[in-house]
């Protein structure tokens, strides 16, 4: 007699408990986020959540790796116009975590928010660590090898180092971020997009 069979996962609700998890993160901020409450909200047992995510830290880095997942870099044949678009991506992301939690009425955008919280959880646990190295790594390949196929037009500088060029770029905008709390948006990513290319720009 064959053994009888456990209940077959739902391919689903992964999914349906980062939306909701991600909601939950977004207006209740990371003080109130609890793993059981998403579970309550999501209508699964916490036993599913724990096995998939074991503290809220895991649960929140998948939240945000959805949503890095989301972010694409063009390639219209333009890559100052595509880099600015990117860039602005990831501030309008930043500046949505970072605000997490907070009312209407708050207007403290200085402080750098969830974004701190998620940093001090890589640094907490060493798989998250790895698992944030993993999405950075997936992001910048993307902007890497957008940069390698213009170099490669002549749209930049044969020298020029494509993984640089992005670190310059995510680089400021984290700095701006958790060190100085200075504005992130479109107008400062075309700033730093301009700044950078006057380096890389053929001669």
């Amino acid at each position: 007699m064959n053994a009888r069979r456990g209940r077959p996962r739902d391919p689903d609700t992964d999914a349906r408990i980062l939306r909701v998890a991600g909601e939950q993160l977004l207006e209740r901020g990371y003080t109130a986020f609890t793993v059981d409450h998403v579970a309550e909200i999501a209508g699964v047992a916490k036993t599913t959540l724990y096995r998939r995510w074991p503290t809220r830290d895991h649960l929140a880095i998948a939240v945000i790796g959805r949503g890095q997942e989301e972010i694409e870099i063009a390639d219209t044949g333009d890559l100052r116009a595509d880099l600015i678009d990117f860039m602005a991506q990831i501030a309008a992301g930043l500046n949505r975590t970072r605000r997490a939690g907070r009312g209407a009425n708050d207007q403290d955008d200085q402080s750098a928010g969830l974004v701190a919280e998620l940093v001090a959880a890589a640094a907490r646990h060493a798989d998250i660590g790895t698992l944030v190295r993993d999405l950075f790594d997936k992001r910048i390949a993307l902007a890497v090898a957008r940069i390698e196929a213009a170099r490669r037009r002549g749209e930049v500088r044969s020298d020029s180092d494509p993984h640089l060029l992005v670190d310059q770029l995510a680089g400021a905008l984290y700095y701006r971020i958790l060190i100085t709390g200075k504005p992130i948006d479109r107008r400062y990513a075309t700033h730093l997009v301009d700044a950078a290319f006057a380096g890389v720009l053929p001669r």
